[in-house]
């Protein structure tokens, strides 16, 4: 029994330097590095961030070996063992270059905006025109914080539903100043004032996103959102609905259909994708979706694009990790246990 808590112990103890030496570095990264080199000439800081998503992909092998996991759990064998690898290293050079993408909307955000390429903005600007506003959906998604802001910047800020990570009471107050001042400020700069908080329950978000679509102005939101599981999610929330996503059945609330349906918004589907090149983005937009039928069934339609954007690219997908995929309901509670023993 020694032995083994003493085994426990160790495995611990390197998880938590590992968890130490990674937040470092993220701090390191965000606070100093980013700053100095983002708004050098673009191919400077991106091909930069493709270099330490390059070393993370390289250093942060537990992480990178549950990305792998992930997707075989999900895709199985429609993809090889050097596709999920390389899958997993896009993934680690996504969200560097995700850290210049928010530094970059710093001010009039033109340092961003430059670099990505609209299609699709005649929907919304439809929309807005028939006095009714939108919903702009997405996903975890690319550059998906920096997605609505971009349309912010190009003069359409959107009402973003979300909880801001720096109101997560879980947190330190020093890792909630690091989020507010490094995730969030750059972002909600160019959004509508003030946001739609999720953690104010359905009938609190339904009556904001009501007034702001009332006022023909924009909301957004995420579609995956893992609310399931979630201590932190909404406790008046709709039961989780079983829908057909990427090969399984993920648990998703499909309450943002209701609030189309009964305020007759419009919804457009919303992406950012990046280039090859790294540094030049194409952010498109939907045509309506349709809301015929009952809410799931219109959700489903939605949550078609969103699969078959992530089955395009599928490096883009934040939620590649056994927590989030649990938390959707795509994987059970064993799989986080297994996974946990086996990164150790």
């Amino acid at each position: 029994m020694g032995g083994t808590l003493g085994v426990l112990r160790n495995d611990l103890r390197c998880s938590n330097a590992r968890v130490m030496i990674g937040r470092l570095e993220s701090v390191i990264y965000r606070l100093i590095i980013v700053p100095l080199v983002a708004f050098l000439p673009a191919p400077f800081p991106y091909g930069f961030a493709v270099l330490v998503g390059d070393l993370r992909y390289k250093l942060y092998k537990p992480f990178r070996k549950e990305i792998e996991y992930a997707l075989e759990q999900v895709f199985g064998s429609q993809l090889s063992f050097e596709e999920r690898s390389r899958i997993a290293r896009d993934w680690f050079r996504l969200r560097s270059c995700e850290a210049i993408d928010m530094m970059r909307l710093v001010g009039n955000g033109r340092a961003l905006t430059r670099l990505v390429k609209t299609r699709g903005l005649e929907h919304v600007e439809a929309a807005l025109a028939a006095g009714r506003g939108a919903i702009l959906c997405s996903a975890h998604f690319g550059s998906y914080r920096c997605c609505f802001s971009v349309l912010g910047a190009l003069g359409f800020p959107a009402a973003l539903i979300t909880n801001w990570s720096y109101d997560d009471d879980r947190l330190s107050p020093v890792d909630r100043l690091f989020s507010r001042l490094i995730r969030s400020l750059p972002v909600t700069h160019h959004l509508r004032r003030p946001n739609i908080v999720r953690r104010e329950g359905k009938i609190g978000v339904a009556i904001e996103a009501s007034i702001v679509l009332r006022e023909n102005e924009l909301i957004a939101t995420m579609l995956d959102h893992s609310d399931y599981g979630d201590p932190v999610a909404p406790k008046d929330r709709t039961r989780p609905v079983p829908m057909k996503f990427l090969n399984r059945e993920a648990l998703m609330l499909p309450w943002i259909i209701t609030i189309a349906q009964l305020m007759d918004a419009p919804m457009l589907m919303t992406f950012m994708r990046r280039s090859a090149d790294w540094r030049h983005q194409v952010l498109e937009i939907s045509p309506p979706i349709s809301l015929e039928g009952d809410a799931e069934t219109a959700f489903q339609r939605c949550l078609a694009t969103v699969e078959a954007a992530i089955r395009r690219n599928p490096a883009h997908w934040e939620k590649w990790n056994v927590n989030a995929l649990v938390q959707l309901g795509m994987l059970s509670a064993e799989d986080r246990f297994q996974r946990s023993g086996e990164s150790n």
